[in-house]
């Protein structure tokens, strides 16, 4: 049944922002997820049911205790595409590590709330992937980006070893870094997905996965790599040019199939 291949809690969105959750939402449906349900404000209710009348919806968490309900119902949680850095964003990121039993993935304002208080990523007790830009990386690891792009593969080793996670940092080739010292690049993908919400639709690749049992470092490998493949079947469709987001999702189910058989 629809439990049976997770459910998805996807903390995403803000006012102007609704398209970011639909995004990570969306991709995790068409990458096997049971059930998903959307955390966010109440002003984006009509645009999420309009655009994913398949989600789950939850508006207007306010405290901590109201979200940590949610996390227990949850097999996997997702924090921070377009989320926005308030007050509300902030209570939200730091229940979630200090209370979630669950994996997680970090992306997007979730990094950058947590880059000024580093101390938050020591709270995590699940496995932990976080799946930054280089200028997401360039605020947590405080290093410019031109020194991040001199040693890529040692500043994403570097900090999956600092914070015990699996570090997807997003450059034109993946770097995925293991806790554990392993390292690898992704190689599927093209410069058409150096486009809006594409980092959205890896969350919700990503996320799908582990609420469907893949241990972290798997996730990350595997999510990036269809990830990146989807996009390689829109440039096929679209070009480089015109490619969008909602193209490499429409283009999952091709992926997801060529893996799969």
């Amino acid at each position: 049944n629809k439990g049976t291949f997770g459910k998805l809690l996807v903390i995403a969105g803000s006012r102007n922002m609704a398209g970011a959750a639909v995004l990570s939402a969306k991709a995790a449906y068409k990458s096997g997820a049971g059930l998903v349900k959307i955390i966010r404000p109440e002003c984006n209710r009509s645009i999420i049911q309009c655009a994913l009348p398949e989600a789950l919806l939850c508006t207007d968490i306010a405290s901590a205790k109201a979200l940590e309900t949610e996390l227990e119902w949850a097999d996997a949680v997702v924090l921070g595409p377009g989320l926005s850095q308030s007050d509300n964003a902030k209570m939200l990121v730091e229940t979630v590590l200090k209370t979630a039993e669950i994996p997680l993935v970090i992306d997007a304002d979730a990094l950058n709330i947590i880059s000024d208080n580093m101390t938050l990523l020591n709270e995590h007790k699940m496995p932990v992937i976080v799946t930054p830009h280089l200028g997401e990386m360039s605020r947590l690891m405080k290093k410019s980006i031109a020194n991040i792009q001199e040693d890529i593969i040692g500043v994403a080793g570097e900090f999956a070893g600092l914070y015990n996670v699996t570090c997807v940092l997003k450059d034109f080739r993946t770097i995925i870094a293991a806790a554990d010292g392993e390292k690898f690049i992704n190689l599927s993908g093209n410069c058409g997905m150096a486009t809006a919400g594409s980092g959205d639709v890896l969350t919700g690749v990503v996320l799908a996965l582990l609420a469907q049992g893949y241990p972290a470092e798997e996730a990350a490998k595997i999510g990036t790599y269809v990830h990146g493949l989807a996009g390689d079947f829109a440039r096929k469709k679209q070009g480089v040019i015109s490619m969008t987001a909602g193209d490499i999702i429409s283009n999952l189910p091709l992926a997801w199939r060529l893996v799969s058989e």
